[in-house]
């Protein structure tokens, strides 16, 4: 039903943490980050080049989601952790992670439709860590052939990056050229730089499967929804 959902242009909230009943959302302003739009400042630029962090993917999905929903409000409940937590054992949901040694310092969890990922909610334990998970997630993106980044809602911070709103009926415009698609998540040999990442460059690599793990440091190795941005 999610799946179907997503397939729609629609998706799940609750009202809170303790709220037990979940609706379904669709807004007639969409926010979006262009796969070749999202803005690295110099100094952004500058953290992922020498901030030395280890950057992986679904090595702790659960992880993240926990992290996500750890704020004063949240729209992420009981059910929705464990209705996500069933998408990513099966393939659908992904999480790209920020690593500080043994610390989960930042990342963003969503899931993947054809070529299109749909931000779920990010957050953030050092400065500019959910940034920083962004771009190494929007290079992924790039490489692996994605068309669409649905970030659901377009807040301040999200804007600051580069994504931008359109309307409902440009979206599912977008939305059903990317559910024709095909893009992995995975590729095989994909190990870019943190330079390459700064500088925003995609590096395309034949698909693959499987967890991975790049070195954030000088060795070679997307949104919290309305205002929960970190």
């Amino acid at each position: 039903m999610l799946l179907h959902g997503y397939g729609l242009g629609i998706f799940p909230m609750a009202q809170g943490r303790d709220d037990s009943e979940i609706h379904w959302v669709d807004p007639r302003h969409r926010g979006i980050f262009p796969i070749d739009g999202f803005h690295i400042s110099r100094s952004l630029a500058h953290r992922i080049r020498t901030c030395g962090y280890t950057i992986r993917t679904d090595s702790d999905f659960a992880g993240v989601v926990a992290a996500c929903a750890d704020r004063p409000e949240t729209w992420i409940n009981a059910e929705i952790t464990e209705l996500y937590l069933t998408l990513h054992k099966g393939g659908h949901a992904h999480s790209l992670e920020v690593w500080e040694g043994e610390a989960l310092i930042g990342g963003v969890y969503g899931v993947k439709l054809g070529a299109a990922f749909f931000g779920e909610s990010m957050f953030s334990r050092r400065t500019d860590a959910s940034k920083i998970a962004l771009a190494w997630l929007m290079h992924r993106l790039r490489a692996g052939g994605f068309t669409l980044f649905d970030t659901q809602f377009l807040t301040p911070h999200l804007a600051s990056l580069g994504a931008i709103e359109i309307s409902r009926a440009a979206y599912h415009q977008r939305l059903d050229a990317a559910l024709h698609l095909s893009a992995t998540f995975y590729l095989t040999g994909y190990q870019p730089l943190p330079s390459s990442v700064a500088g925003g460059s995609p590096s395309p690599a034949p698909p693959s499967s499987g967890a991975g793990s790049t070195s954030g440091s000088s060795r070679s190795g997307t949104s919290q929804r309305n205002t929960q941005t970190s």
